[in-house]
Parts: structure tokens; C-alpha cells; sequence
């Protein structure tokens, strides 16, 4: 193929290329199994590819298409999902060497969706173990394509890697306290993390179920738009997933901003953050006030305590997730793993009551504010740019670990949604990325932020210089 700018097409060019018979499914698939296969050594993104499986399904997509069967903008287009999503007949670890003889028997329903919309599935995608704050020591973590010593992200790093280097059209990522939007912001890409309840998580791997959110990471907020599409909506195999109707995203989504009340706090969102990422927060402000959005000051709820009680609130759910195999078969989990399910088994029932109660009142504070603006632009993390060896000295810092989470898991605590969109670099060359977070259920609205944004913008089109 000579398409050599193919991989970087977003998912909704491809598709449209594929859909109009353009090209077909099968050589796009073909030609993206050997960059995979080329790029893989390098930058360990995906744990398992599925070639035969993937190559099979393309064909499949092109008879249907060719039939005038088309099922929709994701039709024969080559993604990947993160291994902690059910895949029939396919191996899903969650991260960890413990699963890696786990061979379920069906998909996950979001992967059952994906394949419904004709998406070709090209593999499972590498994350943390058991989606929580680092990698098992067993595992090679992926490569932040932008610098080999920076961070790719957690948990979810594996599909921030592949969805910035080409190596899918898009991916689908899980958000428990940041776990989207760290590798959207740190790899460069757009990151939706959906209200809790607007997808199913039936078929994927919990890390905390009542905090667990799945979402798509893409390379535009259009991308986003398409997929989210695809696997919203209620489930008979998930009680907790919302029976609210799906809107129609992509067609909602070019009403743009104009007319919205975009909500900033500039003592939460500027203060005590790099100039990075103070830079690329004023910047979307400007951007998105001249896009005709209506710009209100607003005094956030405050957020330091929903994030010191973040690491015991998963620890509690990640231990009784685990209570099949841990502390039975410990000696299989790493430290941080361990650590964090011991931190929850040690929790009395006074404490939990207290810290369900204190989310209780964030989540209606949210709600509350929501009443007067439609979104909050924020920052993803106080600081940009961030290096293996500077994430290895957080974890063992508890207050800068609160202080990286205040931007993040305050929303996996409320349930609400966020976009992440790239928004700029630093001076030695790192994404730098914000968020707009919106009311529960209004994931329209942060896909006509991002879309206006895109448009009025090119910090998404930019790719890393080190995989062509």
C-alpha cells in the first residue's frame, strides 16, 4: 500500500474510505498488522494481536459493504481494545501473568457492540495490572512515542501508545481515577471518559465497580463521538448500566459552543500547576470564548478530600474484585496491586461510611453546579510532561499522589463525564493535555467542545517525529 500517511487518518476518514470502496477493509487491516508488527518491539503497546481473526473479519466487512450492507462509520475499521475487555476465544490478563490461561467464552459487551458496528478487532491492548497505578513486574510497559523517558500513562497505557502511533484507528481505554485521560494528555490524544452507567461494563475486568467507567480514546473528539455511539446504551447483562436513550453524537456534534456557559475556576485550574499546563488551560479558554462560548467564574467544590479518599474507596471495591485469588495466591501479584487491596481489607466500617457519605456530597455538590454552567474546563494533571522516573517518586509521596489525582478521580468518585483534548506541548517536546467535564449524561456537549476546539485547532494532528 502506498497510503503512507494511512495509519494517522482518523477513524472517521478511513471509515469513509472503506465505506465508499476506496479501499478495503482487509488491505487497510493487512496494512496495519505490519505496522503493528514493525512498531510493536518498540513500543510493547498491544499483549495479544489478533491477526487471523482480524484479517477474517475484514473480509467479512468488505462482502457486506460491497452488498450495500454498510452498518455505519465504524464499518471494516481496523481498532483495539484494552486486555482487561472480554474477547471470545481470546486470552484477557487484566495485566496480570496470574490470567494469562484466562480464555473467556464471550465478549464483553462493549467488544459485541463494536463488532455489531462492523469494527475489525486487531488485538488487546497492554495496561497496568489490574488496572490500578503501575505495571506487574513481569510486564514490559509501553513507550511514550513522544520520549522514551517519559510517562505513557496508567492505567490504561497500552491504547494512549497505539491510538497516538497509528497502530489502531482508536481504542477503547477504562477510567477508575484518571486512567483515560492520563494517557490521552500524556500520548497526545482525545479521551472520553463517559458518565458511570452510560456503558456497560459487563465482560471487563473491575478494578473498583462502582468508580470503573469505559470509554474510547481516538485521535479527535469526531472519532470519540463515533465510537462512544457504538457501545453506549443499556444491557440486559449489566443492571447498572443507564436506560437513558443514546443520542445520536456525531450528528449533535457540529452545533459547536456557541451559546454554552463554559464554567472556570482559575484558583482550582491555574494554581499550583506548571506553566505547561497553565498555558494550554488559558489557551482552550480563549479558544473556546471565541468560539462564541459564554464565560462564567465559578467556585469549584472543594476536591482535596474525595481525592485523599480515592486510594481506600478503590481498595475496598479492588478487594473484594480480588477475593477469589488474593491473599491466596499473593506471591502472583506485584506490590502495588498488593498494596492496594491490603489497604482496603485494613478499612473499619466507621471510615467507609464516612468517605460514602463525604462522596455523596461532592457528587450532589457537582450536580448542583451543573445547574448553572454546561461545562468546566480543567486540567487533566498539575503537571505536564511527566517522566518515568518523576511518576516512580509520586508513588511514594501520599500527597503528591492526592495532589496528581486532583483533576481526575474526583470525577470517577461523582460519576461525570470528561473529555481530554490535546492542547500543547512543553518545551522539550511533551503533549500537554485539559479537560472539559460536563453534567451526568451530557457527553454531547463535551463532543461540541471538543469538535469546535478541534476545528479552531491543530494541536491533535501533531504526531510523534519518532514513528513515522
Amino acid at each position: 500500500m502506498t497510503h503512507t500517511d494511512l495509519h494517522y487518518q482518523t477513524l472517521l476518514e478511513v471509515g469513509r474510505r472503506i465505506q465508499s470502496r476506496e479501499l478495503s477493509s482487509e488491505e487497510v487491516t493487512g496494512y496495519m498488522l505490519q505496522r503493528i508488527e514493525k512498531l510493536q518491539p518498540t513500543l510493547h503497546s498491544y499483549v495479544t494481536v489478533m491477526a487471523d481473526k482480524a484479517l477474517a473479519d475484514a473480509r467479512s466487512a468488505d462482502r457486506e459493504i460491497a452488498a450495500g450492507d454498510a452498518r455505519g462509520p465504524l464499518h471494516g475499521v481496523p481498532i483495539a481494545v484494552k486486555d482487561l475487555l472480554w474477547t471470545a476465544g481470546t486470552v484477557t490478563t487484566h495485566g496480570m501473568p496470574l490470567n494469562k490461561g484466562f480464555v473467556p467464552r464471550e465478549d464483553a459487551t462493549t467488544v459485541q457492540r463494536l463488532r455489531d458496528a462492523g469494527a475489525v478487532i486487531l488485538g488487546k491492548l497492554q495496561q497496568t495490572e489490574g488496572a490500578f497505578s503501575s505495571h506487574h513486574p513481569d510486564v514490559t510497559a509501553p513507550v511514550n512515542p513522544w520520549g522514551s523517558d517519559l510517562w505513557s500513562g496508567v492505567s490504561s497505557s497500552g491504547s494512549g501508545v497505539a491510538t497516538a502511533t497509528g497502530l489502531c484507528f482508536g481504542s477503547l481505554g477504562t477510567d477508575t481515577g484518571g486512567s483515560i485521560r492520563f494517557p490521552s494528555a500524556a500520548n497526545g490524544v482525545t479521551g472520553l471518559k463517559p458518565t458511570w452507567g452510560r456503558v456497560s461494563r459487563y465482560g471487563a475486568f473491575e478494578l473498583a465497580a462502582s468508580l470503573d467507567h469505559i470509554g474510547p480514546i481516538t485521535r479527535s473528539a469526531a472519532d470519540a463521538a463515533a465510537v462512544l455511539g457504538a457501545i453506549a446504551g443499556s444491557d440486559h447483562n449489566d443492571p447498572t448500566a443507564s436506560q437513558q436513550p443514546v443520542p445520536d453524537y456525531l450528528a449533535l456534534m457540529t452545533r459547536g459552543v456557541r451559546g454554552l456557559r463554559l464554567g472556570m475556576d482559575k484558583a482550582w485550574a491555574m494554581e499550583n500547576v506548571d506553566e505547561p499546563t497553565r498555558q494550554a488551560v488559558s489557551d482552550a479558554l480563549q479558544v473556546l470564548r471565541a468560539l462564541g462560548a459564554e464565560v462564567r467564574e465559578i467556585s469549584f467544590p472543594a476536591v482535596e478530600q474525595v481525592a485523599g479518599d480515592w486510594a481506600m474507596l478503590v481498595g475496598a471495591e479492588a478487594a473484594y474484585a480480588h477475593r477469589d485469588t488474593y491473599p491466596q495466591q499473593a506471591s502472583a501479584y506485584g506490590p502495588e496491586l498488593a498494596g492496594l487491596i491490603d489497604l482496603g481489607r485494613s478499612l473499619d466500617p466507621l471510615g467507609y461510611q464516612a468517605m460514602l457519605r463525604r462522596r455523596e456530597d461532592f457528587t450532589g455538590e457537582v450536580h448542583t453546579l451543573f445547574e448553572t454552567v454546561d461545562l468546566v474546563l480543567a486540567p487533566v494533571t498539575p503537571f505536564a510532561g511527566a517522566t518515568i522516573e518523576g511518576i516512580a517518586r509520586i508513588r511514594g509521596n501520599p500527597d503528591q499522589r492526592v495532589s496528581r489525582l486532583r483533576y481526575t478521580a474526583p470525577f470517577d468518585i461523582s460519576g461525570h463525564p470528561s473529555i481530554t483534548l490535546p492542547g500543547g506541548f512543553t518545551e522539550t517536546g511533551a503533549p500537554v493535555g485539559f479537560q472539559l467535564i460536563a453534567g451526568h449524561f451530557r457527553e454531547d456537549l463535551l463532543i461540541r467542545g471538543g469538535w469546535a476546539y478541534q476545528r479552531a485547532t491543530d494541536w491533535h494532528r501533531r504526531h510523534p517525529e519518532s514513528t513515522p
